[in-house]
Protein backbone atom coordinates (compact mmCIF):
# COMPACT_ATOMS: atom_id res chain seq x y z
CA UNK A 1 0.00 0.00 0.00
CA UNK A 2 1.38 3.64 -0.78
CA UNK A 3 0.24 6.54 1.30
CA UNK A 4 0.77 10.01 1.29
CA UNK A 5 1.86 12.45 3.76
CA UNK A 6 2.79 15.75 4.94
CA UNK A 7 4.13 15.92 8.64
CA UNK A 8 4.22 19.49 10.39
CA UNK A 9 7.87 20.07 11.76
CA UNK A 10 6.75 21.75 14.61
CA UNK A 11 5.04 18.78 15.77
CA UNK A 12 7.79 15.96 15.28
CA UNK A 13 7.34 14.40 18.74
CA UNK A 14 4.02 12.93 17.46
CA UNK A 15 5.40 10.31 15.39
CA UNK A 16 9.24 10.18 17.14
CA UNK A 17 8.83 6.63 18.50
CA UNK A 18 10.69 7.24 21.65
CA UNK A 19 8.57 9.95 22.79
CA UNK A 20 5.41 8.29 21.93
CA UNK A 21 6.65 5.30 24.37
CA UNK A 22 7.69 7.25 27.01
CA UNK A 23 4.19 9.00 26.84
CA UNK A 24 2.61 5.10 26.59
CA UNK A 25 4.59 3.45 29.70
CA UNK A 26 5.34 6.71 31.61
CA UNK A 27 2.89 6.90 34.10
CA UNK A 28 2.85 3.34 34.61
CA UNK A 29 5.41 1.82 37.03
CA UNK A 30 7.72 -1.14 35.67
CA UNK A 31 6.74 -4.24 36.81
CA UNK A 32 9.03 -6.99 38.74
CA UNK A 33 11.99 -7.37 36.32
CA UNK A 34 13.28 -10.95 36.00
CA UNK A 35 16.79 -9.64 36.82
CA UNK A 36 18.36 -10.55 40.27
CA UNK A 37 18.53 -6.43 40.93
CA UNK A 38 15.00 -5.96 39.92
CA UNK A 39 16.49 -3.32 37.13
CA UNK A 40 13.93 -2.69 33.66
CA UNK A 41 14.93 -4.10 31.15
CA UNK A 42 15.42 -2.08 27.91
CA UNK A 43 15.15 -3.97 24.70
CA UNK A 44 13.55 -1.46 22.86
CA UNK A 45 16.89 0.68 21.36
CA UNK A 46 19.17 -0.68 18.85
CA UNK A 47 22.19 0.52 21.19
CA UNK A 48 24.42 -2.43 21.27
CA UNK A 49 25.46 -3.16 24.74
CA UNK A 50 29.05 -4.66 24.35
CA UNK A 51 31.80 -2.62 24.48
CA UNK A 52 33.92 -2.11 21.20
CA UNK A 53 37.74 -2.73 21.20
CA UNK A 54 40.19 -1.30 23.75
CA UNK A 55 42.27 0.10 21.06
CA UNK A 56 39.45 2.72 20.79
CA UNK A 57 40.49 4.70 23.96
CA UNK A 58 44.38 4.48 22.71
CA UNK A 59 43.52 6.20 19.64
CA UNK A 60 41.49 8.67 20.76
CA UNK A 61 44.29 9.32 24.04
CA UNK A 62 46.96 9.32 21.38
CA UNK A 63 45.16 12.24 19.14
CA UNK A 64 44.12 14.22 22.23
CA UNK A 65 45.88 17.73 21.50
CA UNK A 66 43.62 18.09 18.11
CA UNK A 67 40.45 18.25 20.48
CA UNK A 68 41.74 21.90 19.82
CA UNK A 69 41.19 21.73 16.02
CA UNK A 70 38.26 22.03 13.90
CA UNK A 71 37.88 18.88 12.17
CA UNK A 72 38.30 18.81 8.32
CA UNK A 73 34.85 18.92 6.84
CA UNK A 74 35.21 15.35 4.70
CA UNK A 75 37.61 13.49 7.18
CA UNK A 76 41.01 13.29 7.34
CA UNK A 77 42.79 11.90 4.62
CA UNK A 78 43.42 8.36 6.84
CA UNK A 79 40.08 8.08 7.67
CA UNK A 80 39.15 8.63 4.03
CA UNK A 81 41.35 6.33 2.65
CA UNK A 82 40.51 3.55 5.73
CA UNK A 83 36.53 3.57 4.61
CA UNK A 84 37.66 3.25 0.79
CA UNK A 85 39.98 0.31 1.69
CA UNK A 86 37.35 -1.37 3.68
CA UNK A 87 34.52 -1.01 0.95
CA UNK A 88 37.34 -2.26 -1.55
CA UNK A 89 37.91 -5.11 0.14
CA UNK A 90 34.55 -5.91 1.79
CA UNK A 91 32.95 -5.29 -1.73
CA UNK A 92 35.19 -6.35 -4.19
CA UNK A 93 35.31 -3.36 -5.53
CA UNK A 94 37.62 -2.19 -8.48
CA UNK A 95 40.80 -0.12 -7.65
CA UNK A 96 40.23 3.77 -8.00
CA UNK A 97 36.38 3.00 -8.86
CA UNK A 98 35.61 5.21 -5.41
CA UNK A 99 38.16 7.84 -5.14
CA UNK A 100 38.22 8.63 -1.20
CA UNK A 101 38.62 12.94 -2.26
CA UNK A 102 35.77 12.78 -4.53
CA UNK A 103 33.19 9.69 -3.53
CA UNK A 104 33.36 9.90 0.16
CA UNK A 105 32.21 12.41 3.15
CA UNK A 106 32.87 11.39 6.63
CA UNK A 107 29.76 11.79 9.03
CA UNK A 108 29.02 11.49 12.47
CA UNK A 109 26.80 8.76 12.16
CA UNK A 110 24.05 7.27 9.43
CA UNK A 111 21.21 9.26 11.06
CA UNK A 112 22.76 12.50 10.88
CA UNK A 113 23.62 11.62 7.98
CA UNK A 114 21.16 11.17 6.53
CA UNK A 115 19.21 14.22 7.87
CA UNK A 116 21.74 16.40 6.03
CA UNK A 117 21.60 14.66 2.40
CA UNK A 118 17.73 15.31 3.40
CA UNK A 119 17.98 19.40 3.53
CA UNK A 120 20.42 19.16 0.41
CA UNK A 121 18.73 16.67 -1.74
CA UNK A 122 14.72 18.16 -1.16
CA UNK A 123 14.41 21.00 -3.52
CA UNK A 124 12.08 23.89 -2.35
CA UNK A 125 9.01 23.78 -4.89
CA UNK A 126 8.73 26.84 -6.45
CA UNK A 127 5.56 29.23 -6.35
CA UNK A 128 2.80 27.19 -7.79
CA UNK A 129 3.94 23.53 -7.76
CA UNK A 130 3.71 21.01 -5.54
CA UNK A 131 6.16 20.07 -2.84
CA UNK A 132 8.78 16.90 -3.82
CA UNK A 133 8.62 13.84 -2.36
CA UNK A 134 10.50 11.56 -0.21
CA UNK A 135 9.75 7.79 -0.85
CA UNK A 136 10.14 5.66 2.22
CA UNK A 137 9.38 2.73 3.82
CA UNK A 138 6.79 1.90 6.17
CA UNK A 139 7.56 1.00 9.01
CA UNK A 140 10.91 3.01 9.14
CA UNK A 141 13.56 4.15 11.01
CA UNK A 142 11.85 7.52 12.05
CA UNK A 143 14.84 9.78 11.20
CA UNK A 144 13.04 9.57 7.91
CA UNK A 145 10.22 10.76 8.28
CA UNK A 146 11.43 13.66 10.58
CA UNK A 147 14.37 14.96 7.54
CA UNK A 148 11.29 15.12 5.11
CA UNK A 149 9.60 17.39 7.24
CA UNK A 150 11.63 19.30 7.96
CA UNK A 151 12.96 19.94 4.18
CA UNK A 152 9.43 20.57 4.08
CA UNK A 153 8.77 17.30 1.54
CA UNK A 154 5.51 15.09 0.74
CA UNK A 155 6.65 11.83 2.73
CA UNK A 156 4.69 8.85 0.36
CA UNK A 157 5.45 5.64 2.43
CA UNK A 158 5.29 2.24 0.10
CA UNK A 159 4.67 -0.94 2.67
CA UNK A 160 7.22 -3.40 3.80
CA UNK A 161 5.05 -6.16 5.26
CA UNK A 162 5.65 -10.19 5.47
CA UNK A 163 4.06 -10.14 1.40
CA UNK A 164 6.55 -8.19 0.03
CA UNK A 165 9.87 -9.39 1.87
CA UNK A 166 9.74 -6.88 4.54
CA UNK A 167 11.13 -4.55 1.89
CA UNK A 168 9.13 -1.67 -0.32
CA UNK A 169 8.66 -2.18 -3.82
CA UNK A 170 8.95 0.81 -5.36
CA UNK A 171 8.68 -0.18 -8.66
CA UNK A 172 4.86 -0.28 -7.99
CA UNK A 173 4.59 3.52 -7.17
CA UNK A 174 2.78 5.53 -9.64
CA UNK A 175 4.57 7.52 -12.70
CA UNK A 176 2.96 10.70 -11.33
CA UNK A 177 4.81 11.03 -7.62
CA UNK A 178 7.66 8.90 -9.64
CA UNK A 179 7.94 11.78 -11.50
CA UNK A 180 8.47 14.14 -8.51
CA UNK A 181 10.27 11.91 -6.12
CA UNK A 182 13.50 13.78 -5.51
CA UNK A 183 15.07 11.55 -2.73
CA UNK A 184 14.09 7.91 -1.71
CA UNK A 185 15.53 5.32 1.06
CA UNK A 186 16.30 2.16 0.91
CA UNK A 187 17.27 0.59 4.43
CA UNK A 188 19.11 -2.96 4.38
CA UNK A 189 19.08 -5.21 5.99
CA UNK A 190 15.97 -3.04 6.99
CA UNK A 191 14.69 -1.89 10.39
CA UNK A 192 12.77 -2.94 12.04
CA UNK A 193 13.08 -6.39 10.02
CA UNK A 194 16.14 -7.19 9.37
CA UNK A 195 15.70 -8.29 5.57
CA UNK A 196 17.93 -7.87 2.81
CA UNK A 197 17.62 -6.33 -0.65
CA UNK A 198 18.88 -9.00 -3.39
CA UNK A 199 20.91 -7.57 -6.14
CA UNK A 200 17.86 -7.61 -8.25
CA UNK A 201 16.23 -5.13 -6.37
CA UNK A 202 18.44 -3.00 -6.02
CA UNK A 203 19.63 -2.85 -9.77
CA UNK A 204 15.98 -2.29 -9.99
CA UNK A 205 15.65 0.86 -7.91
CA UNK A 206 18.82 2.28 -9.34
CA UNK A 207 17.24 1.90 -12.80
CA UNK A 208 14.38 3.37 -11.51
CA UNK A 209 16.05 6.72 -9.85
CA UNK A 210 18.27 6.99 -12.93
CA UNK A 211 14.64 6.80 -14.97
CA UNK A 212 13.48 9.90 -13.27
CA UNK A 213 16.18 11.30 -12.04
CA UNK A 214 16.17 11.41 -7.58
CA UNK A 215 18.69 10.04 -5.29
CA UNK A 216 18.42 6.65 -3.57
CA UNK A 217 19.75 7.03 -0.05
CA UNK A 218 20.76 3.15 0.57
CA UNK A 219 21.09 2.79 4.57
CA UNK A 220 23.70 -0.26 4.94
CA UNK A 221 24.17 0.82 9.16
CA UNK A 222 23.71 -2.93 9.98
CA UNK A 223 25.76 -4.16 6.78
CA UNK A 224 28.23 -6.14 9.48
CA UNK A 225 25.57 -8.10 11.28
CA UNK A 226 24.23 -10.67 9.54
CA UNK A 227 23.44 -14.34 10.08
CA UNK A 228 24.02 -15.95 6.95
CA UNK A 229 25.40 -14.21 3.75
CA UNK A 230 26.83 -10.96 3.62
CA UNK A 231 24.31 -8.78 2.82
CA UNK A 232 24.56 -7.05 -0.92
CA UNK A 233 25.32 -3.39 -1.05
CA UNK A 234 23.92 -0.75 -3.37
CA UNK A 235 27.96 -0.26 -4.34
CA UNK A 236 28.47 -3.79 -5.87
CA UNK A 237 25.65 -3.18 -8.17
CA UNK A 238 27.19 -0.02 -9.22
CA UNK A 239 30.72 -2.04 -9.74
CA UNK A 240 28.45 -4.43 -11.82
CA UNK A 241 26.86 -1.64 -14.00
CA UNK A 242 30.23 0.12 -14.77
CA UNK A 243 31.24 1.80 -11.41
CA UNK A 244 29.18 4.69 -12.43
CA UNK A 245 27.38 5.99 -9.00
CA UNK A 246 25.03 9.05 -10.44
CA UNK A 247 22.12 9.08 -8.43
CA UNK A 248 23.64 6.38 -5.51
CA UNK A 249 24.16 7.31 -1.91
CA UNK A 250 25.25 5.06 0.49
CA UNK A 251 25.61 5.09 4.14
CA UNK A 252 27.37 3.52 6.47
CA UNK A 253 28.21 3.52 10.34
CA UNK A 254 30.78 2.38 13.25
CA UNK A 255 27.65 2.23 15.85
CA UNK A 256 26.34 -1.12 14.85
CA UNK A 257 29.49 -2.81 13.36
CA UNK A 258 31.69 -1.98 16.17
CA UNK A 259 28.86 -1.59 19.25
CA UNK A 260 30.35 2.42 19.03
CA UNK A 261 27.01 4.29 18.73
CA UNK A 262 28.48 6.71 21.00
CA UNK A 263 31.67 7.57 18.49
CA UNK A 264 29.69 9.04 15.95
CA UNK A 265 31.77 8.13 13.36
CA UNK A 266 30.25 7.02 9.56
CA UNK A 267 30.70 7.96 6.14
CA UNK A 268 28.51 8.53 2.99
CA UNK A 269 30.06 7.63 -0.60
CA UNK A 270 28.62 7.77 -3.74
CA UNK A 271 27.52 10.35 -6.27
CA UNK A 272 30.49 12.98 -6.18
CA UNK A 273 28.01 15.97 -7.04
CA UNK A 274 25.69 15.15 -3.72
CA UNK A 275 28.47 14.36 -1.99
CA UNK A 276 30.24 17.85 -2.22
CA UNK A 277 26.71 19.48 -1.82
CA UNK A 278 26.26 17.35 1.42
CA UNK A 279 29.28 18.72 2.35
CA UNK A 280 28.56 22.48 1.85
CA UNK A 281 25.18 21.87 3.90
CA UNK A 282 27.21 20.01 6.83
CA UNK A 283 29.91 22.85 6.74
CA UNK A 284 26.79 25.38 7.24
CA UNK A 285 24.77 24.15 9.88
CA UNK A 286 26.73 20.72 11.07
CA UNK A 287 29.42 19.42 13.06
CA UNK A 288 32.43 17.07 11.86
CA UNK A 289 33.74 14.06 12.98
CA UNK A 290 36.41 15.64 15.62
CA UNK A 291 40.17 14.17 14.51
CA UNK A 292 40.72 11.95 17.85
CA UNK A 293 37.48 10.26 16.81
CA UNK A 294 38.23 9.97 13.39
CA UNK A 295 41.40 8.53 14.32
CA UNK A 296 39.70 5.95 16.61
CA UNK A 297 37.29 5.46 13.51
CA UNK A 298 40.35 4.71 10.77
CA UNK A 299 41.69 1.75 12.95
CA UNK A 300 38.17 0.64 13.27
CA UNK A 301 37.29 0.20 9.94
CA UNK A 302 40.72 -1.28 9.70
CA UNK A 303 39.91 -4.16 12.03
CA UNK A 304 37.60 -7.45 11.25
CA UNK A 305 38.20 -9.59 14.31
CA UNK A 306 35.75 -7.09 16.79
CA UNK A 307 32.92 -7.62 14.26
CA UNK A 308 33.61 -11.10 13.57
CA UNK A 309 33.06 -11.47 17.57
CA UNK A 310 30.20 -9.10 17.54
CA UNK A 311 28.28 -11.42 14.86
CA UNK A 312 28.91 -14.73 16.84
CA UNK A 313 27.00 -12.68 19.99
CA UNK A 314 24.36 -11.20 17.86
CA UNK A 315 23.84 -15.10 16.33
CA UNK A 316 23.67 -16.81 19.70
CA UNK A 317 20.65 -14.43 20.85
CA UNK A 318 19.01 -15.56 17.94
CA UNK A 319 19.25 -18.95 18.32
CA UNK A 320 18.12 -18.19 22.05
CA UNK A 321 15.03 -16.77 20.79
CA UNK A 322 14.69 -19.32 18.63
CA UNK A 323 14.46 -21.95 21.24
CA UNK A 324 12.94 -19.86 23.85
CA UNK A 325 10.37 -18.31 21.86
CA UNK A 326 9.49 -20.50 19.25
CA UNK A 327 6.88 -22.39 20.73
CA UNK A 328 5.23 -19.47 21.87
CA UNK A 329 5.27 -17.06 19.43
CA UNK A 330 6.43 -17.54 15.29
CA UNK A 331 10.34 -16.16 15.67
CA UNK A 332 11.49 -15.28 11.91
CA UNK A 333 15.28 -14.70 12.23
CA UNK A 334 16.02 -12.07 10.16
CA UNK A 335 19.08 -11.72 7.77
CA UNK A 336 20.62 -9.06 8.80
CA UNK A 337 20.57 -6.74 12.16
CA UNK A 338 20.25 -7.80 15.88
CA UNK A 339 16.44 -7.29 16.40
CA UNK A 340 13.71 -9.02 16.36
CA UNK A 341 10.50 -8.32 14.63
CA UNK A 342 7.59 -10.33 16.28
CA UNK A 343 4.18 -10.52 15.01
CA UNK A 344 2.30 -10.54 18.70
CA UNK A 345 -1.03 -9.91 17.43
CA UNK A 346 -1.39 -6.52 18.91
CA UNK A 347 1.61 -4.83 19.67
CA UNK A 348 1.01 -1.51 22.03
CA UNK A 349 -1.27 -3.95 24.78
CA UNK A 350 1.88 -6.09 24.67
CA UNK A 351 4.02 -3.48 25.24
CA UNK A 352 2.16 -2.27 27.76
CA UNK A 353 1.84 -6.09 29.26
CA UNK A 354 5.22 -6.58 28.83
CA UNK A 355 6.62 -3.62 31.05
CA UNK A 356 3.57 -4.18 33.65
CA UNK A 357 4.21 -7.43 34.20
CA UNK A 358 8.26 -7.60 33.94
CA UNK A 359 9.65 -4.05 33.54
CA UNK A 360 10.66 -5.25 30.21
CA UNK A 361 10.33 -2.24 27.46
CA UNK A 362 10.11 -3.29 23.66
CA UNK A 363 8.88 -1.04 20.96
CA UNK A 364 5.82 -1.25 19.70
CA UNK A 365 5.89 -1.62 15.11
CA UNK A 366 2.79 0.95 14.78
CA UNK A 367 5.51 3.47 16.63
CA UNK A 368 7.53 3.05 13.14
CA UNK A 369 4.97 3.02 11.24
CA UNK A 370 2.58 5.68 9.54
CA UNK A 371 -1.23 5.19 9.22
CA UNK A 372 -3.14 4.92 6.35
CA UNK A 373 -6.32 6.01 5.65
CA UNK A 374 -7.95 3.99 7.32
CA UNK A 375 -6.10 4.53 10.54
CA UNK A 376 -4.14 0.57 10.35
CA UNK A 377 -0.17 0.81 10.04
CA UNK A 378 1.62 -2.33 8.21
CA UNK A 379 3.44 -2.31 12.45
CA UNK A 380 0.52 -3.11 14.35
CA UNK A 381 0.50 -6.61 14.92
CA UNK A 382 4.17 -6.41 16.13
CA UNK A 383 7.17 -5.16 18.71
CA UNK A 384 10.59 -4.85 18.04
CA UNK A 385 13.22 -6.47 20.30
CA UNK A 386 16.63 -5.22 20.05
CA UNK A 387 18.86 -8.39 21.06
CA UNK A 388 21.66 -6.37 22.28
CA UNK A 389 22.88 -7.91 25.80
CA UNK A 390 25.13 -10.40 26.63
CA UNK A 391 23.58 -14.11 25.81
CA UNK A 392 22.97 -14.75 30.31
CA UNK A 393 21.05 -11.29 30.03
CA UNK A 394 19.00 -12.01 26.86
CA UNK A 395 18.16 -15.72 27.86
CA UNK A 396 16.43 -14.21 31.12
CA UNK A 397 14.79 -11.28 29.63
CA UNK A 398 13.29 -13.79 26.80
CA UNK A 399 11.79 -16.40 28.95
CA UNK A 400 10.26 -13.93 31.13
CA UNK A 401 8.68 -12.86 27.22
CA UNK A 402 7.60 -16.28 26.46
CA UNK A 403 5.60 -16.61 29.84
CA UNK A 404 4.51 -13.08 29.54
CA UNK A 405 2.85 -14.08 25.59
CA UNK A 406 1.78 -17.54 26.60
CA UNK A 407 -0.31 -15.86 28.96
CA UNK A 408 -1.55 -12.73 26.81
CA UNK A 409 -1.26 -13.81 23.74
CA UNK A 410 -4.52 -16.34 23.49
CA UNK A 411 -6.23 -13.27 25.23
CA UNK A 412 -6.03 -11.37 22.21
CA UNK A 413 -8.67 -13.39 19.88
CA UNK A 414 -11.70 -11.00 20.72
CA UNK A 415 -10.11 -8.96 17.89
CA UNK A 416 -9.53 -12.38 15.79
CA UNK A 417 -6.74 -14.73 15.38
CA UNK A 418 -3.84 -13.44 17.53
CA UNK A 419 -5.55 -10.27 18.17
CA UNK A 420 -5.92 -9.41 14.44
CA UNK A 421 -6.51 -5.65 13.85
CA UNK A 422 -4.68 -4.83 10.95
Amino acid sequence: MITRHFVDRQKLQEFHPFTRLRDLLGATPPGKSPLKDGAPINLSIGEPQSQPPAFVAEEITKAAADWSRYPLSKGTPDYLEACTSWMEKRYNLPKGMVDPSKHLLGVPGTREGLFMTALTVLPNPKQGEDAPVFLTPNPCYHVYTGAAAAAGAEVVTVNATRESGYLPDYTQVPEEILQRTALCVLCSPSNPEGAVADPQKVRDLIALARKYDFVVAFDECYAEIYTGSPPHSAIETASDLGGDLSNILIFHSLSKRSSAAGLRCGFIAGDDKWISMINTTCQVGGAGVPIPVQNAGTRLWQDEDHVIENRARYQENFRLAQEILGNSVPVEIPAGGFCLWLDVGNGVEVTSKLWQEAGIRVMPGAYMSHMDETGVTPGDRYIRLALVYDAEYMAIALKRIKEILSQFIPTLGAHGEKGDTA
